[in-house]
């Protein structure tokens, strides 16, 4: 949007008429009667249009061009040139003025260039905001989603990435944390390093240790040579602590210490070693009630918890699933063909009733849960869309969500009301045809109550 010109002439008459009549058009307009006072005012302010004639005393109007890129200004020029002064003109835009006017004008050609600049403006942002719009809902290195809280994440994703500081990841089980810290890795400075990932629950708690640290020779039994543990591997890079909650004590200890020191030790070894690592942790569980539980040590909770990113739950982004579905539809159909499996090569998406049922179901395993139910539907589908028959019986008969989560064994009286509160703004905007004053009277909410529950649950 256009809004403060400078005008740049040093016919004084001229330029006076000029301001006048972009004022009246609504444009804020200063003037400068020499390309040499024009630089210092767009040098001290910020103008979203220049209109510059070429031939001026101390700096024309090429000259000034020539400044205005040479000191990265921000601006858009469009050059004011006599008839005789055409290829002046021309060589102006070459220098990166975006029109010329030719003197003497009509009023509405000034100001037909200045709408015709603004709609390409209008247009290049519009487009831009598509573009990154799509960029965001189809793929954010690998992590399929649309939904605001997604967006959040991949935009705090891109604010962090760059920083070494630790990150803490939290949701529950099969929202994909560890996509998420391949994320951060890979946007960062160190994608070109390695990316360890370890979960700390699947690992023997007297191997723990020397696969995180390493050890040396003789450090026990069966320690016939020196082995650089996880966090030398990942030098440089990223370590993910998958399950960090699941660390035993003596461990966090140590992992303190690396956090602290930036070092290590192998197990048997007297020497410490330097390591230039980002430590990312997830974990399922509340470790700030672990703490309270005396579970996990506080101040590794606090040096862990820098940055602290929750995933939600796959029932908290429903817009997400039709994209997810044919992600996973695409990726399971892909596998099979490689794998010589047969496969339904009709087959090209879901029913209306299908994407209904997967939109009602709560989801407890969340995107591995929905990516293991499209891989059993494509088995069993033999035509060219999913039908319901397909789904898991508790999918297909278990789909008012309501009746969901009282049956289910959440206590959470929070989580809970959530669910209800949300299906029913969806019944109320259902038997209102969509009309949002009429759902807030039969939801006894005000209006401004309605708009905001229906941003925070995602509704359109």
């Amino acid at each position: 949007m256009i809004e403060k010109i400078l005008v740049v002439d040093d016919e004084r008459a001229f330029a006076k008429m000029l301001k006048t009549m972009l004022s009246k058009a609504g444009y804020s307009v200063d003037m400068s009667h020499d390309g040499q006072e024009a630089l210092s005012r767009l040098t001290d302010k910020r103008y979203d249009l220049v209109l510059s004639d070429i031939k001026m005393p101390k700096l024309c109007g090429l000259d000034l061009l020539r400044a205005i890129e040479k000191r990265g200004i921000e601006t858009t020029v469009i050059v004011m040139s006599a008839y005789g002064n055409i290829d002046t003109a021309i060589e102006a835009m070459k220098l990166g003025a975006y029109d010329y006017v030719s003197k003497p004008f009509k009023a509405d050609e000034v100001i037909l260039a200045i709408r015709k600049l603004e709609e390409r403006e209008n247009l290049k942002q519009e487009n831009e905001a598509l573009r990154s719009q799509v960029r965001r809902q189809h793929s954010f290195h690998r992590i399929i989603a649309k939904s605001e809280p997604m967006m959040a994440l991949f935009a705090t994703i891109e604010k962090i990435a760059g920083y070494k500081t630790t990150v803490l990841i939290t949701g529950e089980s099969g929202t994909g944390k560890e996509l998420f810290a391949r994320a951060i890795h890979a946007s960062s400075p160190r994608s070109k390093k390695k990316f360890v990932a370890i979960n700390c629950g699947a690992i023997p708690e007297n191997l723990l240790e020397s696969e995180l640290f390493g050890y040396v020779r003789g450090a026990f039994t069966d320690a016939h040579r020196d082995k650089a543990g996880l966090f030398e591997e990942a030098n440089g890079g990223t370590i993910l602590l998958d399950e960090v909650g699941e660390l035993p004590l003596s461990l966090q200890v140590k992992l303190l210490r690396v956090l602290q020191e930036e070092e290590i030790r192998r197990v048997g070894d007297t020497e410490t070693r330097a390591i230039d690592v980002r430590i990312i942790a997830a974990s399922i569980r509340d470790l700030a009630d672990e703490c309270a539980q005396g579970r996990f040590r506080e101040d590794l909770f606090y040096r862990l918890n820098v940055l602290p990113l929750h995933v939600p739950p796959l029932r908290e982004r429903l817009d997400d699933i039709p994209l997810l579905v044919d992600h996973f539809l695409s990726l399971t159909l892909q596998r099979h063909q490689e794998t010589g499996m047969r496969q339904p090569r009709a087959l090209c998406g879901v029913t209306p009733e299908v994407l209904k049922l997967l939109t009602r179901h709560a989801w407890p395993g969340n995107v591995r849960e929905l990516e293991n139910t499209i891989e059993r539907c494509v088995v069993l589908t033999d035509g060219d869309q999913i039908e319901a028959e397909a789904l898991p019986d508790h999918i297909r008969e278990n789909s008012d969500p309501i009746r969901r989560s009282l049956c289910s064994e959440e206590l959470s009286v929070k989580k809970t009301a959530r669910v209800i509160e949300e299906e029913l703004i969806r019944r109320a905007l259902k038997r209102t045809g969509g009309n949002r004053t009429k759902a807030a009277r039969l939801l006894e909410l005000s209006h401004r109550a309605l708009l905001y529950k229906l941003k925070r649950y995602g509704i359109d």
